[in-house]
């Protein structure tokens, strides 16, 4: 079967907040005349991804095209939920032109291509793109690519020494299987952060792909739809730091998709488990918020006190028919009233995504006055 006939699919990565669900909001409202699914791959329960991308349903993309797969990333649940949500969507009356992935922040990219081979769908679909989105601020203050300086001088010290953190190594998977990489928030970060991240990220990148800025997820669709990169069939190209524990059998026989998120460096003489328990969620219900000011205030505080990745969901406000939305990447911090509450109850509900170690229940709760 010719690419022509598959569905193509495009996969985009990134990291916790760097703007995944705000550019599919906009190739939602762009579709360039295609008939779009989307599927949410979210991290922990509270679904506020696919809310908003729901919120957002019309007829390019009805409500019944938008799908989340919550609690697990893709990559651990392909027999499961995967296959079968990719059938769901190939099978509906009518077939999408396009399906479009929202990985899970915290999700290595490779095992989810690898996915595609399953014989299931092989012959159905293709992946047109690896996108993936890169806060340019965050990246030009290293916050997730490795100093390579400072590493350098550490391990002519100590060869002992754990060098890379599971976000620096996640961050470099993600930058090198994409097939263009999108610096997000441009606006915010400047012109000179920009730059440095754009060089950072070259660094880290295997392959000269594209390296474009953007804002307010805002960029022409035509330029990350439609590569037919086919990339299912060039995952030699796209190197990973965990290739060595996925057995590539291709054919799959025994239907089981092993994945292995740990790995041992050898060269650094320990051993280094990556997996989701790297990360933890919360959920902190909140009552109706009469002082918005001070909650936004108590997040940014305790976002830079307790070292948080992520805080996202809905705020009811006292007298405010509107639910707020709150989204904050590290300390910074969005709100925006963005729709009736309808026939939703009122609650004021946060997830909070931190390395595990900085989720204290407890503190997190009282920081934000629960």
């Amino acid at each position: 079967m010719s690419n022509l006939n598959k569905i193509p699919v495009t996969v985009i990565t990134g990291f916790l907040g760097a703007g995944k669900t705000t550019l599919i909001r906009n190739l939602m409202q762009n579709p360039q005349g295609k008939r779009l699914a989307v599927v949410v791959n979210e991290f922990g329960t509270a679904g506020v991804d696919g809310d908003i991308l729901k919120s957002c349903a019309d007829e390019n993309c009805p409500a019944e095209n938008i799908v989340e797969l919550a609690n697990g990333c893709i990559c651990c649940t392909v027999a499961d939920d995967f296959i079968p949500t990719i059938e769901q969507l190939m099978a509906l009356p009518e077939a999408p032109d396009h399906i479009v992935i929202e990985t899970s922040g915290l999700a290595l990219p490779k095992p989810l291509l690898k996915a595609f081979d399953w014989p299931a769908i092989r012959s159905r679909i293709t992946v047109d793109g690896v996108i993936a989105l890169a806060d340019a601020e965050a990246v030009a203050k290293g916050q997730f690519a490795t100093d390579l300086d400072a590493v350098q001088a550490q391990r002519e010290a100590d060869e002992g020494i754990d060098h890379e953190t599971p976000l620096s190594e996640l961050f470099k998977d993600q930058i090198s299987c994409a097939d263009i990489i999108l610096m997000s928030k441009a606006d915010l970060a400047g012109e000179v952060a920009v730059e440095k991240a754009r060089a950072m990220i070259e660094a880290e990148s295997p392959r000269k792909v594209p390296i474009l800025a953007i804002s307010d997820g805002v960029i022409d669709p035509r330029v990350i739809l439609g590569l037919e990169a086919a990339a299912e069939d060039d995952l030699d190209a796209r190197p990973s730091n965990h290739d060595h524990h996925h057995h590539d059998d291709h054919h799959h026989d025994d239907h089981v998709h092993t994945h292995d998120h740990g790995h041992d460096h050898g060269h650094h003489h320990h051993h280094h488990d990556h997996s989701h328990d790297d990360f933890a969620s919360i959920v902190v219900e909140l009552g109706e918020i009469s002082d918005t000011d001070d909650l936004q205030t108590r997040i940014v505080k305790m976002a830079r006190a307790r070292n948080i990745l992520r805080i996202k969901g809905y705020v009811a406000v006292e007298g405010k028919p509107m639910r707020m939305l709150v989204q904050a990447v590290g300390e910074r911090l969005r709100a925006q009233y963005d729709q009736p509450w309808g026939a939703q109850p009122r609650k004021t509900q946060l997830v909070v995504i931190a390395e595990h170690d900085n989720i204290d229940a407890a503190g997190i709760h009282a920081d934000l006055g629960a």
